[in-house]
This record gives structure tokens, C-alpha cells and sequence, in this order.
């Protein structure tokens, strides 16, 4: 996730100062008198809207637009003026343009708003992360958070669940992210005693990518488990919570619970999201191999997937064939790829996976086969190899079979009908529960207008609320690319 925030602070593209400047310190105006009548209103949807807007905006940010709109929006010579201008890079020629063409139509707001106050820091820190100027995005991040230990608003709500996120972000591309674990668990206690539910949904999912980066899995569990849980209010933290929580139980050996969150995650993240898909889809793999499935050819030929996933669709087609010594060539070829995703010491527990698989091809081929010919066919070391991996594949059942010591053979049974048992029926019941379940998420993710029941809608705010619709549609694409 990290690594496409990083891609795309790269393909940021450096537009020309005079073509962009006007229109863009233009919208932000109107973001700020929108977050203006939100705060005013208490509506917090026109919050969540000015967020919108700003995404769409943030390849456009200049220093020199920055400080305009900070004249703007703030008061000049106030405490929060003075150092968020501190954090920006002077740049006195262009800062004269601006000022100038924007002089006669710019008058500073009589005091300033906390919901404004904290929009700014976010201007001033996305703009910073973007620039790759950590050490001021750390700092400012830093401040901002310390200014919203003392407010207790929820129009400020929405605005803080951004500032924890690239407060983190800061702090984990510097390589500091172990500095601020408990800040974050004091912030996730304030969040809760303010119920706050998006905060704490938001700080929950930072707390636990913070442990699982220094591999604290235990503390993860112990925090997850504890953590209060509610219904889901972003789509993107929820797809956070589910990877993390399938990370989890998969060192865990959880795998059954594990391939439920990954696989779920992969289908909620956006299609923008291509890296994080990529890492569900990853993970997913493994524990699909873990658990003695094959996933099918399409799985690795999703669109803009197929590069990153070679390493995983031959280490897929080791296991399936039962070849150890061509899984150890794989995992030998892409031991860096492996290491960078995570997924080594997974890839470890597939050995036994492997010899069971291949077990299993030679108890279907022979009805009788002896154990020096299985243990060249598995390419063991030795007979008595065989012979335990043998009577541990009996006892666990992964094979209808049964051991000749005596005569040093492995004599297997008649393969039954598989519909004179109740697998079918395992089968149907789960993919019955899995259409309930995203029929009872879609329910509850319906969302009605407030009072729309006691009032009639007039013309005019139904216009209003169609041209929101259109605005909302136009920019989700960039909000969920942001996101991830």
C-alpha cells in the first residue's frame, strides 16, 4: 500500500504556475466556504464532499497557492498562520503573482474555524508528503495532531481520520513509524471516549499495520481483539482491517478464517486500488496452497496482475504437480520477491503441502506401491521418510489408504462416490451463506437523505442535491485511488 502512494507521488505531473493557479486557489475557496456552512449546519457530509473535491485537486497544489490560500482562510499573524507558512518553501516571485491577480477579490475570515484551521493542515501536509519533504511533513503532521487532542467536534471527524493517516504515512517513509505507537494508542483512546467511530476505525487499522511492520503479531491479535467493533463507515478502512486480520490469522495457522478477510478484501478494495488487490490476492494464494487448494488459472491473470503474480502461479503449479524439487527451484528463484512480500516463511510451511500432494497423486495412480518407490517418487532422503509421512497422511485423512510394515508397501483403498457424502451439501450451504451475507452488507449499506420522511423536497434542493450527485460520481474515483 505504501508502494503505490510512493508510484504515485512520482507521476505527479509539475504543471505551469499562471495556467493553474487561478482556477485552482478558485476551488479552493469554494471548498472552504463548503466546509464552512458544513461546520455552520453540523453536517458532516459536506465535509466528506470538501475531502472529495480536495483529492481531485492535489496534483494541482504550488507553494505559492498554498500561502494564498492560507491568507485566505486563516488570520494573518495568527498562531496557526504563522506555522503552517513556516512549513512551506519560499518562493517570493511567484507569491507576488498570486497575490496580486488575488488581492482585490481576497478578504481574510474574521477567525478562523477549527474545521478550516484542520483542513489547512491537511492541505499543507499532503502537499509536503508529495513533494517528499518528510522531515516538514512529519513535523506539521505532529502539530496538527496536537491541535486535535483539544478539539471535540464531529464536523472535525472526518477531517482527523485523514491527518491520523498521513501522520502515519510521515512517520513510516522516514522508517520512524515504532516513534508514534503510543500516540496512536492514546489517540484511538481518545477516539473512543469521543465516540468517534470513524477515528477509531481509522487509528485501529494504523495500530495494527504499525505492529505487524516490526512482525508483533501477538500484540496485533491482543489489540484486535479487544478493540471495540461497529458497523463499518469507510469502505476503504474496512478493506484495511479485513487484510490486516487475514495477515494475522494466517501466522495464526487460522487459514479457514484467514482466506475468508483476504478474499473478501480483494473483492471490497476499488479497482483503483491495484496494489492492494495485489497483495490480497498474494497472501490469499498462499493460504488457498495451506489449505490443500489449487485456485483456479484466472486468479493470476487478472488485469494488471499477471507480472506480479508469475512467482505465485509457478509456486502454484509446483504444488499442484507435487514436485518438490521443482517447488524448492521456485522458491529459490524468487526468495527476494517472496522476502519482500512477507510471504517466506509461509512458503516454508508449503513443503509438507507439497509431499502430500504429490502422496496423494501417487495413492490414486497405484493400488499397491512400495515405499522405496514413493520415496523416489517424492524424492525423499530415506525409506523411513516415506514411510512417516505415509502414516501421518493415513492418520490425518488426506489419504484412504493403508500401511503394509511388514511387507514395506502402501496399499490403497477404492476411491468412493463423493455424492454419497456430505460434501455437496457443505458446499451449497456455504456458498448460500456467502449470498445472505452480501445481500445483509448491501441492506445495510443503503443510505437515505436525513428527514427525507418528514419533509417534501423542494425544486431547488433537489437540484442542488442531483448537482452533488454528479460531483460525488466525478470524483470517487480519485477519493478511492487516494485511499489506497
Amino acid at each position: 500500500m505504501t508502494q503505490d502512494v510512493e508510484m504515485k507521488e512520482q507521476a505527479a505531473p509539475s504543471n505551469s504556475l499562471p495556467s493553474s493557479s487561478p482556477s485552482t486557489l478558485h476551488h479552493l475557496k469554494e471548498i472552504a466556504s463548503l466546509i464552512e456552512t458544513g461546520a455552520y449546519d453540523r453536517e458532516v457530509r459536506r465535509i466528506l464532499r470538501a475531502i472529495r473535491l480536495t483529492m481531485a485537486l492535489r496534483r494541482k497544489l504550488k507553494e505559492s497557492l498554498l500561502s494564498a490560500f492560507l491568507n485566505f482562510a486563516l488570520t494573518p499573524g495568527s498562531e496557526s498562520h504563522i506555522r503552517l507558512s513556516s512549513y512551506l518553501p519560499k518562493d517570493n516571485e511567484h507569491e507576488m503573482e498570486v497575490d496580486t491577480a488575488t488581492s482585490a477579490a481576497q478578504s481574510p475570515a474574521k477567525h478562523a474555524l477549527p474545521e478550516l484551521e484542520i483542513y489547512c493542515y491537511l492541505l499543507v501536509l499532503i502537499f509536503l508528503i508529495d513533494q517528499k519533504q518528510y522531515n516538514e511533513a512529519k513535523a506539521c503532521s505532529s502539530a496538527s495532531i496536537a491541535r486535535l487532542k483539544n478539539m471535540n467536534r464531529r464536523t472535525v471527524d472526518f477531517l482527523a481520520a485523514r491527518l491520523y493517516f498521513y501522520y502515519s504515512l510521515c512517520y513510516e517513509l522516514t522508517g520512524d513509524l515504532a516513534e508514534i505507537r503510543g500516540n496512536l494508542l492514546a489517540l484511538h483512546r481518545i477516539a473512543t471516549l469521543r465516540h468517534d467511530e470513524l477515528g477509531q476505525e481509522t487509528l485501529l487499522n494504523l495500530l495494527l499495520r504499525n505492529y505487524l511492520h516490526y512482525n508483533l503479531y501477538d500484540q496485533a491479535e491482543k489489540l484486535r481483539s479487544k478493540a471495540p467493533r461497529f458497523e463499518a463507515h469507510s469502505n476503504q478502512q474496512f478493506c484495511r482491517y479485513l487484510f490486516y486480520s487475514g495477515k494475522i490469522r494466517t501466522i495464526q495457522l487460522e487459514y479457514t478464517d484467514a482466506k475468508e478477510c483476504l478474499l473478501q478484501a480483494a473483492r471490497k478494495a476499488p479497482i483503483a486500488a491495484l496494489g492492494f488487490r495485489v497483495q490480497c490476492n498474494k497472501w490469499a494464494i498462499i493460504v488457498r496452497l495451506l489449505l490443500g487448494e489449487i485456485p483456479e488459472r484466472t486468479v493470476f491473470m487478472q488485469k494488471g496482475m499477471e507480472k506480479a503474480l508469475r512467482p505465485y502461479f509457478e509456486l502454484t503449479n509446483a504444488v499442484r504437480i507435487g514436485d518438490l524439487e521443482l517447488f524448492r527451484s521456485v522458491a529459490e528463484k524468487f526468495s527476494s520477491t517472496f522476502g519482500s512480500d512477507g510471504t517466506h516463511n509461509l512458503i516454508v510451511r508449503l513443503r509438507h503441502n507439497v509431499i502430500r500432494t504429490g502422496l496423494r497423486n501417487v495413492s490414486i495412480s497405484y493400488s499397491r506401491i512400495s515405499l522405496v518407490d514413493v520415496a523416489k517418487k517424492l524424492r525423499l532422503d530415506s525409506v523411513a521418510d516415506a514411510e512417516s509421512i505415509v502414516a501421518k497422511a493415513i492418520r490425518d485423512g488426506a489419504i484412504d489408504a493403508t500401511l503394509d510394515h511388514a511387507n514395506g508397501c502402501m496399499l490403497s483403498k477404492e476411491t468412493g462416490d463423493i455424492y454419497s457424502t456430505t460434501e455437496p451439501q457443505m458446499a451449497f450451504n456455504s456458498r448460500i451463506a456467502f449470498c445472505l451475507n452480501m445481500h445483509n452488507e448491501a441492506v445495510r449499506a443503503l443510505r437515505f437523505p436525513p428527514n427525507s420522511h418528514k419533509e417534501k423536497e423542494s425544486a431547488d434542493k433537489r437540484r442542488e442535491r442531483q448537482q452533488q450527485e454528479q460531483e460525488l460520481a466525478k470524483h470517487i474515483a480519485e477519493e478511492d485511488d487516494d485511499e489506497f
